[in-house]
């Protein structure tokens, strides 16, 4: 099934941008056909085109279903920016379609980029989230040097679990052992060159606490991978 992502939603209309009114076009979409939506907060609807332009179009909505969370806690990770923009990309979309609410990207003292093109990184979220067939998009927070960021995220956000994964040889426990299912998670990933001592101390001292994603060395975009598919599937199995 065909799902498209609209959110400027009045009433019983929804009004098609250009992005989404050219997939119509080339799925050679004409007036009276149904069409299947997100709003990437929730809510699926079941649409008509009631009129079709070259760069817009519009929708009788026909049907809407809001869907209840996705999961039980809220799940942000806080990354930082690969060298190479596909890895980040990757990262983005494969964290997407596993289940995520929230990602930083975070500036660290061995970050190798600090420019991002959120445009795109947002277009392959929504890409991700209606392959997938999620109805929640996750919100993408523009870039902070990681000082700031954890400075400015003390004590926001109730029954919240922070942990810092790096590889540095101090004393650590695997992630798995440490999280309690469904509490809310903030969970930080170094860049290519690991978090600066510095850093990691600060990060403690602040309340994360150190964990272990295994024991290899992962790539940046391949911690993340793995700190978000662990926290779903521990979640998962004490719900079953």
């Amino acid at each position: 099934m065909q799902i498209f992502f609209i959110t400027n939603i009045q009433g019983d209309a929804a009004f098609v941008g250009e992005e989404e009114a050219k997939h119509f076009r080339v799925l050679r979409k004409q007036e009276g056909d149904t069409i299947h939506f997100i709003d990437g907060k929730g809510t699926r609807y079941v649409g008509e085109i009631s009129s079709l332009a070259k760069k817009k179009a519009s929708l009788k909505i026909v049907e809407q279903h809001k869907e209840t969370r996705e999961r039980s806690f809220h799940l942000h990770i806080a990354i930082a920016p690969t060298k190479n923009m596909s890895r980040l990309e990757w990262f983005v979309e494969k964290t997407t379609e596993i289940g995520i609410d929230e990602i930083t990207p975070i500036i660290c003292q061995q970050s190798e980029r600090s420019k991002l093109r959120m445009d795109r990184l947002e277009k392959i979220a929504i890409s991700a989230m209606k392959q997938s067939l999620r109805t929640y998009l996750p919100k993408l927070n523009e870039a902070q040097k990681l000082k700031d960021f954890l400075l400015e995220n003390q004590d926001k956000t109730p029954n919240l679990s922070r942990y810092i994964a790096h590889c540095d040889e101090s004393k650590k426990t695997n992630l798995w052992d440490n999280y309690r299912t469904a509490r809310n998670v903030l969970i930080l990933i170094g860049p290519e060159g690991d978090f600066s001592k510095e850093e990691i101390e600060l990060a403690i001292q602040l309340g994360y606490a150190p964990v272990s994603l295994g024991t290899h060395r992962l790539r940046t975009e391949t911690a993340g991978i793995t700190a978000c598919t662990i926290l779903n599937l521990l979640n998962q199995k004490s719900e079953i």
